[in-house]
């Protein structure tokens, strides 16, 4: 892997306000790109696997009990087509790891969620960053965004919480909110969104050398 290329990897807890916009924006300042919901498209053009079924077999995962009962943590290893569960939870997982472990060598990215942090662990270059807000704060900015009541954004953000936390611990036998899984966590309602973008920017700085276009 060139040494050029750099990763950011964002977990986030529902309602802190950091996947989309800092995500979004750090990607933007750098001139890379930003991957969430379309490393679906680019594992699904990786594994063969129609985007459609691809991603309805990523929904069912997502209702079904299955986190919670077990796990399955990730090696490393692909999930071949001739085997019996080429869409299982295990599979769907192998191909965005495989995706994004491929990426690293052709570009530097951001990506939210997805365990990337996990998935890249071995990989020089790659800023794991977790954000975080006080509950009560969390719930305003979802009955904010959504419109919806302070019961609904409560449930909204246990029921999600708790899919991120289920999902994490399956694929990577880690708990989701221990923060030494990360390189570095900030407070978004302490901070705000945008001195979050400009302390990460300045990690990665720090820690790697990376500058922003225009600043080197």
């Amino acid at each position: 892997m060139s040494q050029e290329y750099f990763a950011i990897a964002i977990t986030r807890t529902c309602g802190s306000g950091g996947g989309s916009y800092i995500g979004r924006k750090i990607a933007a300042d750098y001139g890379i790109d930003f991957y969430d919901q379309k490393l679906l498209r680019l594992a699904s053009e990786d594994s063969g696997i129609n985007e459609a079924i691809f991603a309805q077999a990523d929904e069912d995962t997502r209702r079904s009990l299955l986190y919670k009962v077990s796990r399955s943590v990730y090696d490393g290893r692909d999930i071949p087509p001739e085997s019996g569960n080429f869409l299982s939870d295990r599979a769907l997982f192998a191909h965005q790891a495989k995706v994004l472990r491929k990426l690293l060598e052709q570009e530097s990215y951001v990506c939210v969620g997805r365990a990337a942090d996990y998935v890249l662990k071995d990989k020089e270059r790659v800023l794991s960053v977790f954000l975080d807000a006080p509950y009560p704060d969390r719930i305003q900015r979802e009955m904010t965004r959504q419109g919806i009541s302070h019961a609904e954004a409560k449930r909204y953000i246990d029921r999600l919480d708790k899919y991120r936390n289920d999902y994490y611990t399956y694929h990577t036998g880690k708990r989701w909110k221990d923060l030494s899984n990360y390189d570095l966590c900030l407070d978004t309602a302490a901070f705000g969104l945008d001195n979050c973008v400009a302390l990460i920017e300045e990690y990665l700085y720090l820690r790697f050398g990376v500058e922003k276009p225009g600043e080197q």
